[in-house]
């Protein structure tokens, strides 16, 4: 019998306007985070910003939603690898 380690409630959604505003719900935690890019761990998997003057506007840990303001250049996710591989290509991928 497979054991299922979390169920999390939150929906996950992302709601850009005018390339100036960010609004990301699903998100689990921030992993790391400056002027020119975010990185988060969503429902979804992991969800890398990048772009120019990025501010984090608002957070809710409660509700898992996140509010970036700033000039959004791209917006991916990143594959996940299993084992012990997976936070390293995470963190290659972002050094690239």
């Amino acid at each position: 019998m497979e054991k299922e380690t979390h169920i999390n409630n939150y929906n996950h959604s992302i709601n850009l306007t005018e390339r100036k505003n960010l609004m990301i719900s699903g998100v689990k935690k921030i992993d790391n985070f400056d002027n020119e890019q975010f990185l988060m761990d969503t429902v979804m998997g992991f969800l890398l910003v990048k772009g120019e003057g990025l501010e984090l506007i608002k957070l809710d840990t409660l509700q898992g939603s996140v509010i970036i303001k700033g000039i959004i250049h791209s917006m991916n996710y990143l594959e996940e690898k299993t084992g012990k591989n997976k936070e390293n290509t995470i963190f290659n991928r972002l050094f690239k």
